[in-house]
């Protein structure tokens, strides 16, 4: 994936990958030359290393539906190249490769050029650089207020739900 194809799409929701554990839907926020940032719903802020991305899809028509708007504070890691990500994500809890056999959950402690390390529990993991498909640390959108009433009235309709089995 070239930089200019990937800027071109700043700001436009879109679709990275056509399916697997991988593939996630959202905002994309910026483009590096190898790496891009994408805002998803549930997850927050994901680094995606361009080198493994087989496809990006962005549907002009009819816009996947994402309602989350950045707000003016919110702020997120940047820098020139994905080593540079990786290394403002040091020493914070992270989740590389998400999806699959491969996804890795810890502290993020060393950084070289050639493999990262992370801790996770007791065990101490070495990945290589070239295996890194993406990675995200903790920083996540707080869903809306309208979001909110929705899902309490849903948790109501289940407890009501509840109560009436109960009854019988």
């Amino acid at each position: 994936m070239n930089k200019e194809m990937i800027v071109s799409l700043v700001d436009k929701v879109i679709k990275v990958d056509r399916g697997g554990p991988e593939s996630r839907i959202g905002r994309l926020l910026a483009a590096e030359n190898d790496y891009f940032i994408l805002l998803h719903d549930d997850e927050g802020i994901i680094y995606y290393n361009t080198q493994h991305i087989k496809s990006v899809t962005y549907n002009a028509k009819g816009q996947a539906e994402f309602d989350y708007d950045l707000p003016r504070n919110f702020k997120y890691v940047h820098a020139p190249d994905f080593k540079g990500i990786l290394q403002k994500l040091t020493l914070h809890w992270v989740k590389i490769n998400r999806g699959g056999p491969e996804t890795l959950e810890g502290v993020l402690d060393v950084v070289t050029d050639d493999f990262v390390t992370v801790v996770s529990n007791e065990e101490i993991i070495r990945v290589a650089l070239f295996h890194i498909r993406n990675i995200s640390y903790g920083v996540k959108l707080e869903k809306s207020k309208a979001d909110g009433k929705k899902e309490r009235k849903e948790e109501k309709k289940e407890d009501k739900k509840e109560e009436n089995k109960e009854k019988k």
